[in-house]
């Protein structure tokens, strides 16, 4: 500690020898710096502020049927990038900024200026942007800060707009390429249908499917065939013995007439018979009834002997059978339900003859199905993808066409100036008493440095220590140096002019940063 402050006093021993250099370099800079502060030219903003107000009421009501962007990320993004050059380079014409000739180098010069002048500050949380400018003329900055005012707007709805009509253009043209698609894949899927009209009977099914479901057809009608011939073959057994019973019963009727029973006709009788027993119980065998009675008694009885008579002589004509006469009502329903079941059977020995040339051919085409249900499937997968595609473009197009409705509606962000382009009546720049501080920093900074430099460049021994160390040969003795009253007078003169020089430097930047002070106090 006590070497390094040792170090610092010697420093401070070398700069103190070249004091009025350092002095003089101090006066220099500080008059400099006083001259740039007073010589800059003022400047004066201007200022606008914009809300931006991004909820609307259409948003709810809209939602689901047309496309909403993210408008709060669309403002932020064209904050950012308004400052562009196409945008600057309209500025410059719309604030009459290029009325001068002005040759192409100075037109990229004030393109650059603008650049770096203007200013967008934002608040993301409220949505309100600061725009503003700063010139030497307050109109200028007015105009600038106005036009910029006017493009901030015009861009973000012609961006907008421009973004529906580029979208709606290419949904267009990709419509009208798959509405060709579309109509080319119908094309081929109808041509293939009509050269393969076997496959649209059945279509969703394979090969093997429809072949396994032709199998199993033919098995149902085989099954009801032989059902069937086994009713015809039950319905000729009973008519068979239906016939034979009869014909029994003709024989019967040949040998002893009285044994055979005529249902009807044996009914009748009795019933007489019991009638005209009841009638002698109450008359006599004069009586009307009683005659009458006896009568028709008599005839049936003559009905019953010239049937049997026929009988015999239909047996007799026909080898003994009576099968071939009119029959009982149960031959009768027995024939009808043979002649039914002949009809049965005709119709499904058709049936089975047709499902059997059906499996035939199934089974013949089965070698080329697979590679037909295979393009069958590839041109319905590529119609149905491409009216999928163009179903969907159809859909986005109309939602298009309501967002951009919506947006010339309800003006999805609105922008609303809330402190009109003013410009300030006091400069706002150069600050003058910062520039002076910082002069009269410099100025300190310039004369201890060109003071430490010189002591650098010519250094001087003030003690045999330093000369020790820095020759690393012996110092045998020191010789010392006596002052006349003259020196030390002038000695203190000098310090006295010294230290009157630095004190009037010092004196001069605090009476112009204290009047700065003032002048901008009253100011503002």
């Amino acid at each position: 500690m006590e070497q390094l402050f040792a170090q610092l006093l010697t420093l401070g021993r070398r700069m103190w020898k070249y004091r009025w250099a350092g002095l003089l370099a101090a006066w220099l800079v500080g008059a400099l710096g006083v001259l740039v502060a007073l010589l800059l030219p003022n400047r004066y903003e201007a200022s606008a502020r914009i809300y931006v107000d991004t909820q609307s009421i259409l948003k709810p009501l809209m939602n689901g049927l047309a496309v909403q962007p993210n408008v709060d990320t669309q403002v932020q993004m064209l904050s950012r990038t308004l400052i562009s050059r196409p945008n600057m380079e309209k500025l410059v014409r719309m604030a009459d900024l290029d009325l001068g000739n002005q040759s192409k180098a100075q037109q990229e010069a004030l393109i650059e200026m603008l650049t770096r002048e203007l200013s967008i500050r934002s608040t993301a949380k409220d949505n309100l942007y600061t725009l503003s400018y700063r010139d030497k003329d307050p109109d200028t900055a007015k105009r600038v800060v106005q036009s910029l005012v006017s493009i901030f707007v015009e861009s973000s709805l012609g961006a907008s707009r421009k973004e529906t009509a580029t979208a709606t253009t290419f949904i267009n043209e990709q419509i009208k390429n798959y509405e060709a698609k579309l109509e080319e894949a119908e094309s081929r899927l109808k041509e293939f249908r009509l050269r393969n009209l076997e496959l649209t009977a059945s279509e969703g099914k394979d090969a093997a499917s429809r072949l396994g479901e032709l199998s199993n057809q033919l098995d149902r009608a085989r099954l009801e065939l032989r059902e069937a011939e086994n009713a015809r073959s039950a319905a000729k057994q009973q008519l068979a013995a239906e016939r034979a019973r009869l014909d029994s019963a003709a024989q019967t009727a040949l040998q002893d007439p009285s044994a055979f029973a005529m249902p009807e006709l044996d009914a009748r009788i009795d019933a007489q018979k019991r009638n005209l027993d009841v009638l002698l119980q109450r008359f006599t065998d004069a009586h009307p009834d009683v005659i009458q009675t006896r009568k028709l008694i008599k005839d049936l009885e003559e009905q019953k002997k010239r049937e049997l008579t026929e009988m015999r002589r239909t047996s007799t004509g026909a080898g003994g059978s009576v099968s071939n006469s009119t029959g009982t009502p149960v031959q009768q329903d027995l024939s009808r339900m043979l002649a039914t079941t002949e009809v049965q059977v005709a119709q499904l020995q058709a049936r089975v003859g047709e499902y059997a040339a059906r499996y035939q051919q199934a089974l013949s085409a089965l070698k080329t199905a697979p590679q037909l249900e295979a393009e069958a499937a590839q041109l319905n997968r590529d119609y149905a993808v491409h009216k999928k595609n163009y179903e969907e473009l159809v859909a986005r197009r109309e939602s298009a066409a309501i967002s951009g409705e919506l947006d010339v509606a309800s003006g999805v962000a609105d922008f609303r100036l809330i402190d009109p382009p003013r410009a300030s009546n006091q400069p706002v720049a150069p600050n003058r008493l910062v520039l002076l501080a910082a002069a009269w920093g410099l100025s300190v900074a310039a004369g201890l440095g060109v003071s430490f430099v010189a002591s650098q460049l010519r250094p001087v021994f003030h003690d045999t220590l330093e000369l020790r160390d820095a020759t690393e040969l012996p110092v045998l003795g020191v010789v010392g140096r006596l002052h006349t009253p003259a020196e030390v007078s002038r000695s203190r003169r000098s310090m006295l002019s010294f230290w009157s020089a630095g004190a009037l430097l010092f004196i001069c930047f605090a009476i112009g940063i204290a009047a700065m002070a003032v002048i901008a106090n009253r100011g503002g």
